[in-house]
């Protein structure tokens, strides 16, 4: 995929966590990527400078899909905040919506509700998508 921004454009790679990068010139869009990595480009010239290494990405994305490598992430244990742990154990079909729903939706609302500083902030976000929760819907569905 290829973005272009005010200060620069990208070269995005879905699969990018399992391309071979030996000199780091991939890079995640932020600090919950897990998958998808990209390259920057501040100028014309340093596309054609790099030209030879997005070459060589481009073959090792096309031989990825090719072999049919899914690319996921080594399953980490979601960790969930207290006060979801909390919310759940006074609302037993909260929990088995929550639990109903996909890995990736569980992972979005735990980061959201994760990034709250405030045991409040945090309940009180829980609280807010209760509904979309029960619902079986992710947070931006």
């Amino acid at each position: 995929m290829i973005g272009a921004l005010k200060s620069h454009c990208t070269l995005s790679f879905f699969k990018g966590a399992v391309l071979v990068d030996p000199d780091g010139w991939l890079e995640f869009a932020g600090e919950n990527s897990r998958i998808a990595k990209f390259m920057r480009f501040t100028s014309a010239a340093e596309v054609l400078a790099r030209q030879e290494i997005i070459h060589g990405f481009i073959r090792q994305a096309v031989a990825v899909e090719q072999q049919g490598i899914s690319g996921k992430p080594a399953e980490e244990p979601l960790v969930l905040p207290a006060e979801l742990l909390d919310v759940m154990a006074e609302d037993q079909l909260l929990e088995k919506a929550f639990y109903s729903l996909t890995p990736g939706r569980q992972r979005g609302y735990v980061l959201f509700f994760s990034q709250a500083k405030q045991s409040a902030t945090r309940r009180s976000r829980i609280e807010k998508y209760r509904e979309k929760i029960l619902g079986g819907k992710g947070m931006h569905d």
